[in-house]
């Protein structure tokens, strides 16, 4: 009875110091407030904007795009962009990493075969001893000493505070992130495609205007020159409208090199070495979009993959906070081993008498100089903190750059309108300058300033529908249009 009652005596101090140990590490662990995140939002984009969920984000981009050559090159570029086979990869890499975190809380299970020869001095504790005992009689112990040994080793940390655990889940939101940045990179290499087709376009129909100019500026020098010869004109006149001719030249030489620069950019978004890109630019001044719908605002959180990404790596950096904490607290880790092992090979599969076998325990509690460990949890909720200034960061800009988006189109549309009203007039003071220059009531000055007048108005008409159409393609990327 007087052993029970001391072996009772002895479990409950064990016990009582294990839970003091505990309770020791635990209360002098450092704590930080962090805020929360704020996702507030105005209900609606714009006062003028009547609310309503329809968003434009939804649609395929096959579906937004209506020309056929502009969606070939977009599906090229998803295939054969490099940039997006990196992130690709990054993603991969991601995945993996969550595969590593897991195994670092599952046991760990090595086999070992080991072989040694052992020879110690005859006069030290182990050598005296061995020169003593015979295995048999008549036998003495063998010198030099082989060893050999096959063995199973495990040992298995005990996740007691969710440390290990902790760490995988931010695996987990680490690569859920790179997914979503995989996918805004999906969404901004389609704007990219989108953007660089509508100019190669508006370019083609520089050109154009450029070469209609250069026609009818040419059938004026025709005209000066005549009257010239009739003494009804100056050299002056005739050297004037020369020089508007090569100016015009030289500006279709610097049109066509945007052409080619526009087009391998494109190639390059592609993937693929330089060559003509197909399209089709004769309507390109009547092409019209379909009407944008911006939804509410609160749709850009679940919408926009750059906004979910920083959501992602938030959630990663709060998961790292408590993984820090944990550094705080005693690690368990349980080891065992299990094998054979004997000095001849012919007695090492005797059993049992060749068994071995191990089982141990132990805790291991960071006490003094914890600097490093404090540093790095500090660091932690700082990322934390990051992570929340670049997820509010991202959530302003979305709305933001939708409230541009919504603003410039309604001005593109307005200012397109009044283009077209110029161009049409200064259309109508060509054939009017051509007619009174062809009978002498109008000098060169006249049909000079006119046809520049009429060539910037063109090409100011045609800039505009290239904003027009970047404006649509901005507005989708800006409401999460693309990805899905």
């Amino acid at each position: 009875m007087r052993n029970k009652s001391v072996f009772k005596t002895f479990n409950f101090k064990i016990g009582a110091l294990v839970g003091f140990v505990l309770f020791a590490f635990t209360s002098c662990v450092p704590t930080k407030d962090v805020r929360d995140e704020n996702t507030a939002l105005p209900e609606t984009f714009s006062e003028q904007v009547v609310v309503d969920t329809s968003n434009s984000a939804k649609i395929n981009w096959k579906e937004f795009f209506k020309d056929d050559y502009l969606t070939a090159l977009i599906d090229t570029a998803l295939v054969n962009n490099q940039e997006l086979n990196i992130m690709l990869m990054q993603v991969d890499m991601a995945k993996n990493e969550i595969r590593a975190r897991k195994g670092e809380y599952l046991p760990y299970v090595d086999i070992q075969a080991a072989g040694e020869v052992e020879k110690v001095g005859r006069y030290t504790s182990q050598g005296a001893n061995d020169a003593n005992t015979d295995i048999r009689p008549g036998e003495e112990f063998p010198e030099p000493l082989p060893n050999f040994q096959v063995a199973a080793i495990a040992s298995w940390e005990v996740d007691v505070w969710k440390k290990l655990r902790n760490s995988k889940k931010a695996a987990v939101m680490e690569y859920l992130s790179s997914v979503e940045g995989k996918n805004f990179m999906v969404t901004n290499l389609i704007s990219e495609v989108a953007e660089s087709y509508y100019e190669l376009q508006a370019l083609d129909n520089k050109l154009a205007i450029i070469t209609q100019n250069l026609q009818l500026q040419q059938d004026a020098l025709k005209t000066i020159r005549l009257q010239k010869q009739a003494a009804k004109a100056t050299e002056l006149g005739v050297q004037r409208l020369e020089a508007e001719v090569f100016k015009n030249k030289s500006e279709l030489y610097s049109v066509k090199q945007e052409v080619v620069e526009a087009e391998n950019r494109i190639n390059f978004l592609i993937g693929r070495s330089p060559q003509h890109i197909n399209r089709e630019s004769e309507g390109f001044i009547d092409t019209e979009m379909d009407t944008i719908f911006v939804g509410v605002p609160s749709q850009l959180l679940a919408n926009r993959p750059d906004i979910r990404q920083a959501e992602y790596e938030l959630a990663a950096a709060k998961l790292d906070v408590k993984v820090a904490k944990a550094n705080f607290y005693p690690s368990f880790t349980i080891r065992a081993g299990v094998g054979l092992e004997a000095f001849s090979l012919k007695y090492l599969f005797n059993t049992p008498t060749s068994l071995l076998y191990t089982l141990a325990g132990d805790m291991v509690a960071p006490l003094i100089n914890r600097n490093a460990i404090k540093a790095e949890y500090f660091n932690a909720n700082d990322r934390q903190v990051q992570a929340i200034f670049e997820y509010e960061k991202s959530i302003l800009g979305a709305y933001i750059e939708v409230v541009n988006g919504v603003s410039k189109i309604d001005n593109l549309r307005e200012s397109y309108h009044l283009k077209e009203q110029q161009v049409e007039a200064l259309t109508k003071s060509i054939d009017i300058t051509n007619k009174l220059f062809r009978s002498a009531r109008a000098d060169y000055m006249e049909v000079l300033l006119t046809q520049r007048d009429a060539l910037e108005s063109k090409m100011e008409l045609v800039e505009t529908k290239k904003e027009q159409m970047t404006a649509f393609v901005t507005m989708y990327k800006a409401l999460g249009g693309g990805w899905n």
